[in-house]
């Protein structure tokens, strides 16, 4: 991110401008292993090492959230009825930054969540064209077989939408799966298992395209991207 040193410290670390500018009168601000404190200077994150508090300050100014959803909590930002959100999870700083969530997970399913800032990925990231793959782990009350494997893998005809082809695998008896969805729709993978005369038990999204759940997560945490995450995922949806 390229502007005023000031700026880009409030934008990147979603501090306040007031507390960025304590920060450059206190020392606490290194731009190329220099201490500055004037912050009307004009700075570029990514070619320039700018530290606060001896952390690295990068970004392009956008917020990028990995969440793992726990079952109960809405895929929104906010609920008129009062019920929990993803939005509800996060410290109030993330929340002014007004993230938007990537792709709906129902409400009694869990894993992972994308939240950014960033509409234009979030556009692109939900766009079928994008092939953007979504992983699910889901275990059934009846074991799925192959002829289900080659259901999944055919165009099928919900009523109100037919499906994109899907990957069905097979884990220990066929009561646990995994799912792989190009397209997302509502409960689309419940009403694809009805088709098949199954019932889904329980749902966890693992993957969106390269990103995976972070396994030291537990539910209801969350962490900012890693920088190569957030280049994947630009990369996938040719923003790179």
């Amino acid at each position: 991110m390229k502007g005023r040193l000031d700026k880009v410290l409030a934008t990147c670390t979603l501090i306040s401008r007031t507390d960025a500018q304590a920060a450059l009168k206190a020392g606490r601000v290194t731009v190329d292993g220099t201490a500055v404190r004037d912050g009307k200077i004009k700075v570029d994150s990514d070619a320039q090492t700018i530290l606060l508090d001896g952390k690295p300050v990068e970004g392009d100014g956008f917020v990028y959230l990995m969440l793992y959803k726990p079952v109960g909590v809405l895929s929104a930002t906010e609920d008129k009825k009062g019920a929990t959100t993803a939005m509800d999870l996060l410290p109030e700083e993330y929340r002014k930054a007004a993230p938007g969530v990537v792709g709906r997970l129902d409400k009694d399913a869990e894993g992972l969540l994308l939240l950014t800032s960033n509409g234009e990925l979030n556009h692109r990231l939900t766009s079928p064209k994008r092939h953007a793959d979504k992983l699910y782990r889901v275990t059934l009350d009846i074991p799925a077989t192959a002829e289900d494997v080659q259901a999944f893998r055919e165009p099928m005809d919900l009523g109100d939408f037919i499906t994109q082809p899907a990957g069905l695998e097979l884990l220990e008896d066929g009561r646990v799966c995994m799912v792989t969805l190009r397209e997302g729709k509502f409960h689309q993978i419940k009403r694809m298992f009805a088709h098949q005369g199954k019932t889904v038990q329980t749902l966890k999204r693992l993957a969106i395209g390269p990103l995976k759940l972070d396994e030291t997560l537990s539910e209801g945490q969350w962490r900012s991207l890693e920088k190569a995450e957030i280049q994947e995922l630009l990369t996938i949806a040719d923003m790179m």
